[in-house]
């Protein structure tokens, strides 16, 4: 039997959040994002979802390794420099990787084998990439390696909040990548906007962009919504596995951080913070239930939490939504927690079945 704590999710709504996306970017091809196990939703593990792209991105080659494992024949990209110890997995399962550093160009060398490459500009995101004033000695260790050269890429860092520092990222990128575009007519990709991006500026030069939490139907911004039409792709939902009456003065869960100042009627739901409902939310939190919000008491304990359901009709096995994208959605969470949808999100457990719902 399937534990009664899920992630629901639906493919019918990453479907059309993919439309919507190729609306918004008409003409470029869309490198869907599906690192992380696709930022939680598991969706990577639909093959037949994935094969609806010509290229997928990830960021680390082991989650390259298991999508050739799980049979995705397509394009695989790394967007981070990988080690150079992973280069004969590179080779054998085929993968296209980014790149930056000259040592991992030698060592590619060392081996006489083919590895096809985007080349990371560092245009002002301060993590990887080659940076502009060493990008014509990066040229020249490129055409002494054994690379193809088929993309240019970078990161935008401030997309959502720091125009003019985009638009300077940009240019940065643009004139990087006439420079390789004279020293190869390999490229075929050229690409910088990830969800941001894509929402905020226009095209340019490239040919490709990718998206990553817009695809689940999830604001990357502020203005996200009034940008672009997406639909939330997952809800997370658990249940009630017992009820209880309390007094005034009774305590509720460890540290007794909450006490009851009225009689109270309690519900204990079967999730914790091993499953990915944040300590932050305790005390906090609401969740909801049939149609109600619901608010956490006490801490968030590893396996379970606790709700107060007075006046509400509830029983033992209704479902509890920490997220249903409506009465309780993923950024009142994340606000709650201090942090980022991106993080709620993609770090719910793995011992979350995942449960497609369509």
């Amino acid at each position: 039997m399937m534990r009664r704590t899920c992630l629901e999710v639906s493919r019918k709504l990453f479907r059309e959040n993919v439309k919507n996306i190729k609306e918004k970017v008409p003409g470029a091809e869309i490198m869907p994002v599906v690192k992380a196990n696709a930022y939680g939703t598991y969706l990577n593990k639909d093959i037949e979802l994935m094969n609806e792209f010509n290229m997928v991105a990830v960021a680390i080659v082991s989650e390259a390794i298991q999508l050739r494992e799980l049979g995705y024949k397509k394009d695989i990209f790394v967007l981070n420099q990988p080690y150079m110890q992973e280069i004969e997995d590179i080779i054998s399962n085929d993968i296209v990787v980014g790149v930056s550093s000259i040592a991992f160009l030698k060592e590619i060398n060392k081996i006489n084998k083919k590895i096809r490459v985007h080349v990371e500009l560092e245009t002002g995101m301060g993590r990887t990439g080659v940076k502009e004033e060493l990008l014509e000695e990066f040229i020249k260790e490129l055409k002494s390696s054994n690379v193809i050269v088929e993309g240019v890429y970078t990161h935008l860092s401030s997309a959502d909040i720091d125009y003019e520092f985009t638009k300077n990222q940009i240019k940065i990128f643009e004139n990087g990548v006439s420079k390789l575009r004279n020293n190869f007519d390999t490229i075929k990709y050229i690409h910088s906007a990830a969800s941001n991006g894509i929402l905020n500026f226009d095209l340019g030069i490239c040919n490709m962009v990718r998206p990553g939490l817009i695809l689940y139907g999830y604001p990357s911004c502020k203005t996200t919504f009034d940008k672009i039409k997406l639909n939330p792709v997952a809800k997370f939902r658990s249940s009630i596995s017992f009820i209880k009456d309390i007094d005034e003065g009774d305590a509720v869960s460890y540290g007794r951080s909450f006490v009851a100042s009225e009689k109270m009627v309690v519900a204990t739901v079967g999730c914790g913070y091993a499953d990915g409902v944040k300590r932050k939310l305790s005390n906090k939190g609401f969740v909801s239930v049939n149609g109600k919000r619901c608010k956490i008491l006490g801490n968030v304990c590893m396996d379970s939490f606790m709700i107060d359901i007075t006046n509400i009709d509830v029983e033992v096995g209704d479902n509890v939504y920490i997220f249903d994208n409506d009465i309780v959605t993923l950024d009142e969470v994340s606000n709650i927690c201090e942090t980022i949808n991106y993080e709620v999100l993609s770090t719910i457990s793995e011992r979350v079945p995942r449960n497609f719902i369509d």
